[in-house]
């Protein structure tokens, strides 16, 4: 008879943590739902950076002129740094719309973990807003007269580099919730954390284009973005509380 009841009882606990991941899947898979649905009621505000991208991308030709050498030398940096600025504006609102019609207060009040909602929030704005801008990268390139080799490294930087700027930025835009007009602190409070990743990412695709190693930079970016990805949601959630409650 123990051991039927325990094993009984083990049966019970183990169908109570599957249903509580199944509920946390459906969970994140509704917010992904609702954020995309959102974004796509937006969409003349989600094409903004990438509007702003491409306009700039094809500025820098007529600024540096014609020389396709000077413009090849140049174009891994440029486009590195298009890609961060154009990125910026959209992480002050990752938060501030649920704070002001009390969302949030509902992520609180949830049975799921707020640092997974948080982790579901920052992987919907990639997706929305940093995305398509990685997907027109050969365009950008093409106008930066970005030779073909570097392209495959640019990309595989963005993909590294891009996700670890989001989750410290989600991280500040958490703290700056309820303060209004907070775009440009929350730009100087990045701008510190973001050095040490542009950095090398720059260094990677420098390395690319001059034909030297390059494994190291991306090797310490993916080290990062995976602490990153552990930290980032834990600091965000209660960054969310702070900003609740206050």
């Amino acid at each position: 008879m123990d051991s039927t009841a325990q094993s009984m009882t083990g049966d019970r606990i183990a169908c109570r943590a599957t249903g509580v991941r199944a509920n946390a899947a459906g969970a994140c898979i509704a917010l992904l739902r609702r954020d995309f649905v959102l974004a796509w009621r937006r969409r003349g505000e989600l094409f903004l950076p990438l509007l702003y991208a491409v306009i700039v991308t094809a500025l820098f030709p007529f600024a540096l002129g014609p020389d396709p050498e000077l413009l090849a030398r140049i174009a891994g940096g440029v486009l590195l740094v298009i890609v961060v600025l154009a990125m910026l504006p959209a992480l002050e609102s990752m938060f501030r719309a649920d704070l002001d019609d009390g969302t949030l207060e509902q992520w609180l009040l949830a049975p799921q973990p707020l640092a997974l909602l948080a982790l579901t929030r920052v992987i919907a704005h990639w997706l929305t807003t940093v995305l398509p801008l990685i997907i027109v990268m050969p365009l950008l390139g093409a106008l930066m007269n970005l030779p073909v080799k570097v392209l495959p490294v640019l990309i595989v930087t963005l993909l590294l580099a891009t996700p670890l700027l989001v989750l410290l930025g989600a991280v500040l835009s958490a703290l700056a919730a309820g303060a209004r007009r907070s775009g440009i602190l929350l730009a100087l409070m990045l701008l510190p954390l973001a050095v040490p990743v542009v950095i090398f990412a720059a260094g990677a695709i420098a390395g690319a284009q001059s034909g030297m190693p390059y494994i190291a930079p991306l090797t310490w970016l993916a080290a990062a973005l995976v602490m990153a990805i552990v930290l980032a949601p834990l600091a965000c959630a209660a960054a969310l509380r702070i900003a609740v409650e206050s």
